[in-house]
């Protein structure tokens, strides 16, 4: 399996969670796409460019279970927030209700608009351990009168955790209230169903664990919600006549921001092809049960428990806690520059954990040589 992916062999990879790594076949295919560019720029973007990313679409829909018209491609997860979150109509007197798991880029995306619209981004405490229920009636406390928005990932960069985003999004429904889910690090790691989560608005990037090309991600908006949002870049798709459609105001929006390369894009059928070809169901299960027998092991050298009430709320990345005098910096140099170990060093709650992510390529060697090596960093053994 390893020679499947360009990673550099002296390096024991176990960090696929921060930005992915590409099979072979998927960049190939990556690489096809950005010759036809070249081969023919006016041709490719000017007359076949929306029927190669209408297929694109229609894969991806496929594959999470909505319409390909509900769907956009989009660079990246926080540049899917941006759209959605400049386009909500918040102001003076409102709520985001989110919790304290999120990614930092995003909350500031939250902070950055509240001084500018009036809003309050509330931060709602989820303490670790709890039960997917339990997750949901700590976050649900937090709701008032005022909130309007409910902002949440679905499984968190920080602590690796998958949060009840179905039940809470139920619950929101119910209450009137919108809800915007990060599923930065979800498609690809677990099954998704877009449809039966209910989420009025998910994006999620496709470079991580469904291993496409770096650069690209979506954004799924409920059609009743498509209205709602505006374009974060006005160029062509916007205004009339159109010199550029996509189909919609949604897609003709966001689909066209410039001259670009679009080939990132375009290699996500390539990558969800590659998964199917080599029964990616059953590597996530072997990745997950690698990964369960290993925490214990982890906790046995660090003296910390892991922080999940069962194996359901991860999958593919978890954290453990190390002891709290730890340099978390001079720990990930360490393990890179003494053992060649590729891992981050997370912080939540002014709280150092380690963060490990086991893709397909990775084995239990890997893993042993990371225990091995905590052993002699960590406790000096």
């Amino acid at each position: 399996m390893k020679s499947l992916f360009l990673l550099d062999p002296s390096v024991i990879f176990l960090n696929h969670g921060s930005f992915g790594a590409t099979p072979r076949p998927v960049f190939a295919a990556y690489q096809e796409w950005q010759r036809r560019l070249e081969w023919q720029p006016v041709q490719f973007l000017a007359n076949e460019l929306p029927r190669h990313l209408a297929e694109a679409r229609q894969a991806l829909g496929a594959y999470l279970g909505v319409a390909a018209d509900e769907l956009v491609y989009v660079p990246n997860a926080t540049f899917a927030l941006n759209v959605v979150a400049r386009s909500l109509p918040l102001g003076v007197g409102d709520e985001v209700l989110t919790s304290n798991h999120e990614y930092g880029a995003c909350d500031n995306v939250w902070r950055f608009l509240c001084q500018k619209q009036g809003f309050t981004y509330v931060t709602q405490h989820i303490p670790l351990g709890l039960t997917a229920v339990q997750m949901a009636d700590a976050l649900w406390q937090g709701v008032t009168p005022r909130t309007r928005v409910i902002f949440l990932s679905h499984i968190t960069s920080a602590t690796a955790l998958r949060l009840p985003v179905e039940l809470i999004c139920r619950r929101a429904r119910a209450a009137g209230i919108l809800t915007v889910i990060d599923g930065a690090h979800a498609p690809g790691q677990i099954p998704l169903h877009l449809a039966q989560i209910g989420a009025d608005f998910y994006f999620g990037n496709a470079h991580k664990w469904l291993m496409s090309a770096k650069g690209a991600a979506f954004l799924y908006a409920r059609a009743e919600m498509q209205p709602l949002i505006e374009p974060l870049v006005v160029s062509w798709g916007w205004g009339a006549p159109r010199a550029l459609t996509f189909g919609s105001d949604f897609l003709d929006y966001l689909q066209w921001l410039g001259t670009d390369d679009f080939s990132a894009y375009l290699s996500v059928p390539a990558a969800l092809t590659f998964q199917q070809a080599y029964d990616w169901e059953a590597v996530r299960a072997r990745c997950h049960a690698l990964l369960r027998q290993t925490l214990p092991r982890l906790s046995a050298i660090t003296g910390l428990p892991a922080p999940y009430a069962d194996d359901g709320l991860y999958r593919q990345m978890a954290v453990v806690p190390l002891p709290p005098q730890t340099d978390g910096a001079a720990l990930k140099q360490r393990l890179y520059e003494l053992y060649r170990i590729e891992v981050p060093v997370t912080v939540w709650q002014q709280r150092p954990f380690l963060r490990l992510s086991l893709q397909g390529y990775n084995s239990e060697e890997d893993v042993a040589a990371l225990l091995a090596a905590l052993g002699e960093l960590v406790v000096g053994r």
